[in-house]
């Protein structure tokens, strides 16, 4: 079976930098035993498949390890494609996901998700996460993830967390967050070993989180956000009601075939 894969650079305005992932347009549904070995073969933090549905999709989601129910940037990548190649003059699409309804909108280069809330509440932290982690947060929330606080940039740079002490969380991963150093509103890392990503680049779904917490602290819906990971990427950001949106940038790494 020979199958058209491209590979997008999400939340990015060049190659090499945001977050990779690889995106499978099909016609029908594969078994998901080889849509998760395509995802394991191409060791991305995500592989997206996506199949046509009345005049959207359907979109689903993999890690090299596991199925996952929400995915920011693999859907920014999606749209991309489908804006590029599939639907050229269309400047919006829809998206059936496991996560509800998903929307990407495009004003020029900009592409902008529109996702649910997942506000984090105050919560303990399993048996070895902040010993993990290091440094010293401030406090620790979670929904999805954990979302551990710390009170610098820089202490949220600095971390070296033990990827071992992160595999038996009881929480899908764990987010780490901090104000901004002045050219930003806050800064994240994203961490899940346990799912084949040790750390994530950019983390759309991370911010459904993350979003919602630094609104409310800092008093304010439009957020700038700076996810400073090795590569790095920059999210426009605004708390909508029970709706995050997210908009960034997508640049296409490569366009081909795979043959299984």
């Amino acid at each position: 079976m020979r199958l058209k894969m491209y590979q997008v650079d999400a939340f990015a305005s060049e190659v090499f930098k945001g977050n990779p992932a690889a995106i499978c347009p099909l016609d029908a549904w594969l078994p998901d035993a080889v849509m998760q070995s395509i995802a394991m073969e191409n060791n991305l933090a995500e592989t997206a498949f996506f199949v046509p549905q009345d005049d959207d999709y359907h979109l689903r989601w993999f890690t090299p390890e596991t199925e996952v129910d929400l995915c920011g940037h693999a859907t920014l990548a999606s749209a991309f494609i489908v804006f590029r190649f599939l639907k050229p003059d269309v400047s919006r699409v829809e998206f059936d996901t496991r996560s509800g309804r998903l929307t990407v909108s495009r004003d020029g280069d900009w592409l902008t998700l529109d996702f649910p809330s997942r506000p984090p509440e105050p919560a303990t932290p399993c048996h070895g996460l902040l010993a993990a982690l290091g440094g010293a947060p401030e406090a620790v929330f979670a929904s999805r993830d954990y979302m551990v606080v710390y009170n610098t940039a820089a202490e949220v740079l600095a971390l070296k967390p033990n990827m071992n002490g992160l595999m038996d969380l009881d929480r899908f991963a764990v987010i780490v967050t901090a104000p901004g150093g002045g050219d930003c509103d806050f800064v994240s890392r994203f961490f899940a070993p346990a799912h084949g990503v040790p750390e994530d680049p950019v983390t759309g779904s991370a911010h459904c989180t993350m979003v919602p917490y630094w609104a409310a602290r800092l008093g304010k819906n439009e957020l700038l956000a700076r996810q400073v990971s090795r590569r790095g990427g920059e999210l426009r950001c605004t708390l909508a009601g029970d709706r995050v949106r997210m908009s960034g940038k997508g640049v296409l790494y490569f366009a081909g075939e795979i043959e299984f």
